[in-house]
């Protein structure tokens, strides 16, 4: 048996020339046997850096995935491309189990997902024993820490696993959302032997950020979906009611939606999401339990109709938009009445004071990032331990957009007495109240109204002092604690202002809309794609990504040595699907 080097595998497989960042170092790690830890964005080709790895042992690598649909959706992939795979979870019959038991003691399968809860069977874990295990690969590995924002449970029991295997697995982790505390633990909890770690950047430059402020989001996402009709993206709610009104919403608007929540039955959830997969609707509306894993590649857009509870899940469900390399829109539609939501959940969700108390000060740094003046995409690759020496990405809506700056120094000072004057007591509502001169019983109860700063900028609206209020808290000016009903307090930064007279600048955007259009020969080959898809049963970007279809139409290649220099397509996809693009191709040049 001739033993492919990598770059090989790469092409021949998977149909590209180059690794992307950091992957070939992660791979080489791998396959000299070094325990690996993989940091890379969502989309930045985590698959690939234990994939590999796979092809190239002799034996057989169990994947760790936490999503049965994410397992279908690699399984497939892995299949069309050749590449010998299974995974074994809840949905199969004791008799399709024993199948693909039998079928990879045999050496038939390269790579088995499994789910973190089959690890709590001690009669699968025996049988795991009697397989020739080279690796073991842990996707979505921050599920270990209850630091970070998809704890599982059953993730504590993979380093047991690892303990009783003989010889022991080489061992890969990855995640696209780490700070340095999950980070920790996640090597920790594993008990990674000395291992080699990758930190190969958060940053994705094909996608866009933009924070928009509005009260009426029904109608900033019904303009949205009319501009980009054709194209695929999901809209996350942060509560099963507004995923559902969403949805009534937009179906009655003839617009092609679908819904995913935990309320659903398995039955409704799988169809809905296959709607989503195979492109029969273009629009997938969902609460966070909806996407972890998905690997659709040709997601345009993500818009975030609720501020969710912090930077990782924003991060990581934004970045479910261009997975394929191609532009995507990451939108935020932001409503400060979301983060009494949040505030609601984090209470109601999480007994253990310490973690709750983290989780406050995480949707406060989320809060802080819908308020900055600065580069959105800096703010959360701060976050994320980054050092930026750039202040301009270009690509976000606080770096092009066009907007004016007001001076809000008065106000500011205004605000800042006010906070004094109440005695660092009370919350952002309150302040505002007091500040715009409410006659609330509260505020006369309290004797607030006797304040000197009582009612001093009543040309503003609540709404409208709360987001100064905001903005000043996002720029340190201000603190909030760190507990379900928040107080604001000075800061030292709020000390210097006031001895110094600095002037402070706040940013009042402006909109925009969006609008795109694709080449006739791309609509072609889409429709040709969908055709394929629905007769073999899989979606339609497991056969070529968005990106692929594009670099066709650019290049129009009518022959397989140029098919084959096109990104995405190896030697299995060209004999599989080669011949029926190139004919379409060939029409279009005719034409």
């Amino acid at each position: 048996m001739i033993l492919l080097s990598i770059n090989e595998i790469l092409k021949k497989y998977y149909g590209y020339d180059d690794f992307r960042e950091g992957q070939r170092e992660i791979i080489e790690s791998i396959i000299s046997h070094r325990d690996t830890f993989g940091i890379m964005p969502t989309g930045g080709g985590k698959s690939i850096c234990y994939q590999i790895p796979a092809m190239y042992f002799g034996g057989v690598t169990i994947v760790i995935s936490p999503l049965i649909s994410l397992m279908k959706d690699q399984v497939d992939t892995l299949n069309s491309l050749g590449i010998k795979s299974a995974y074994i979870n809840s949905s199969l019959s004791n008799e399709e189990l024993n199948t693909i038991i039998h079928r990879a003691s045999m050496g038939d399968y390269k790579l088995i997902y499994v789910a973190p809860e089959r690890l709590e069977s001690h009669l699968f874990r025996n049988i795991l024993m009697i397989l020739p295990v080279d690796q073991i690969a842990i996707d979505e590995a921050h599920c270990v820490s209850q630091w970070g924002h998809d704890f599982r449970a059953s993730y504590r029991m993979i380093s047991s696993l690892i303990e009783d295997l003989n010889p022991r697995p080489v061992i890969s982790a990855f995640t696209a959302t780490a700070t340095e505390l999950v980070k920790d633990d996640i090597v920790r909890l594993l008990e990674l032997q000395e291992p080699n770690i990758y930190v190969s950047g958060f940053n994705r430059d094909n996608l866009s950020f933009k924070v928009v402020k509005s009260r009426d989001r029904k109608s900033y996402i019904v303009d949205y979906l009319k501009s980009n009709i054709e194209s695929s993206g999901i809209i996350y709610a942060a509560t099963r009611k507004d995923v559902e009104r969403l949805y009534i919403f937009l179906k009655k608007l003839d617009f092609s939606v679908t819904k995913y929540h935990g309320g659903l039955e398995d039955e409704e959830r799988k169809e809905n999401q296959d709607l989503f997969l195979y492109d029969d609707a273009k629009v997938m509306i969902a609460t966070n339990a909806f996407g972890m894993g998905i690997d659709k590649s040709n997601v345009r857009f993500v818009i975030h109709y609720n501020i969710p509870r912090n930077i990782e899940s924003y991060y990581q469900e934004a970045g479910r938009a261009g997975r394929d390399g191609e532009e995507g829109e990451c939108i935020l539609l932001y409503d400060s009445r979301d983060i009494n939501t949040q505030q609601y959940l984090i209470n109601t969700s999480i007994a253990n004071s310490d973690r709750a108390a983290i989780e406050y000060d995480k949707l406060q740094s989320i809060d802080n990032y819908c308020h900055t003046n600065k580069c959105l995409r800096k703010y959360i690759l701060e976050y994320f331990g980054e050092d930026i020496t750039w202040d301009n990405c270009h690509n976000c809506s606080n770096c092009t957009q066009d907007y004016e700056l007001k001076d809000i120094t008065v106000e500011s000072q205004k605000i800042i007495s006010c906070v004094y004057r109440m005695k660092e007591s009370y919350g952002v509502g309150l302040i505002a109240e007091v500040l715009r001169g409410s006659k609330n019983q509260k505020i006369l109860a309290l004797a607030m109204d006797k304040l000197s700063t009582y009612g001093i900028i009543k040309n503003y609206t609540i709404g409208e002092i709360k987001e100064i209020i905001n903005y000043l808290i996002s720029e340190k000016y201000l603190a909030l604690t760190k507990d379900m009903f928040s107080i604001v307090k000075l800061t030292n930064k709020a000390v210097q202002f006031i001895k110094e007279s600095e002037t402070i600048y706040m940013r009042i955007e402006a909109t925009s809309k969006n609008t795109k259009g694709e080449s006739g020969l791309f609509n072609e080959l889409k429709a040709l794609r969908k055709v394929i898809a629905e007769n073999e049963k899989i979606p339609p970007y497991i056969i070529f990504s968005d990106a692929t279809l594009k670099e066709l139409s650019a290049k129009k290649p009518i022959n397989k040595e140029d098919m084959l220099l096109i990104k995405g397509i190896g030697e299995v996809k060209f004999e599989r699907y080669g011949e029926d693009f190139m004919e379409v191709i060939k029409k279009s040049n005719v034409s």
